[in-house]
């Protein structure tokens, strides 16, 4: 069976203090919480936070101190290892501030910094170099889905971006997330036999490339408007194994809020 991966994409949201803040409740809470310190303890979720970068080292450094149990991730990252890229961080530099993952071709990144599918393979590979585990996002626009193109540009993103991937870098180092770009702080969510129908279609896929072993044991989200009331819904589907979550997850009561759902589905 497979686990489930519950994760907090803060986005630019919570700065160092705040972040600290956020892990010293998200501790306070956690570890009152028999069922989650269970399911944790039996491998059957795992938690993940992807704060802004300014924020990591705080939060590692809490996280370390505490003993939470959570896994620490990038928002994103550039394909070269140093250079003149004012602004830019490197996997290393990810590495170094503790994470151990990295979100890959968000919505966001997509739509409003022109992300293009091969600037998101270099970046894949990059991070695969230095042994960081990529959550790679999928996702189509709104007149793209109403056109029923949703598995065409799924397909294309999916080709392209893990192209000359190798089978044994996929299977250790990466999970897809459904992120339908229309859903992304609209408020709007897909059905989860919405979301279900297209996380099956990314499994086919895997089967497609990497073989059916890999895909019957790949770990899939959905991310889109993900709240409290809508968790259970989309992880009692066959193919959607955890959620990326954006704006609920800001707030550290509202997220354990989602975790304790996902361990009760």
């Amino acid at each position: 069976m497979r686990e489930k991966f519950i994760a907090g994409n803060w986005k630019m949201a919570n700065g160092p203090k705040e972040a600290t803040d956020y892990i010293l409740r998200f501790a306070e809470l956690f570890f009152q919480t028999t069922s989650v310190i269970k399911a944790q303890k039996d491998e059957k979720i795992k938690i993940a936070i992807f704060p802004p970068s300014i924020s990591l080292s705080n939060i590692n450094h809490e996280k370390v101190k505490t003993g939470l149990p959570i896994i620490l991730g990038g928002q994103n990252m550039h394909w070269e290892k140093k250079g003149a890229y004012t602004g830019e961080i490197s996997a290393q530099m990810l590495k170094e501030a503790g994470c151990s993952h990295v979100i890959i071709g968000h919505s966001e990144r997509r739509t409003l910094f022109n992300e293009t599918n091969i600037f998101l393979n270099k970046k894949i590979s990059a991070a695969l170099e230095e042994d960081l585990t990529t959550v790679f996002c999928l996702g189509e626009h709104l007149e793209e889905k109403e056109s029923q193109k949703t598995h065409e540009v799924i397909r294309k993103q999916f080709l392209e971006g893990l192209n000359e991937i190798k089978i044994d870098q996929f299977s250790k180092k990466i999970i897809i997330a459904y992120e339908p770009i229309w859903a992304i702080g609209s408020g709007i969510t897909a059905t989860s036999s919405d979301a279900q129908n297209v996380c099956s279609f990314i499994r086919e896929l895997i089967s497609e490339s990497f073989g059916e072993k890999e895909a019957s044991k790949s770990v899939i989200l959905y991310g889109g408007s993900v709240k409290t009331n809508n968790t259970e819904s989309f992880l009692t589907e066959k193919d959607i194994d955890g959620v990326l979550v954006g704006g609920a997850s800001i707030d550290p009561n509202s997220f354990f809020d989602i975790v304790k759902k996902a361990v009760k589905s």
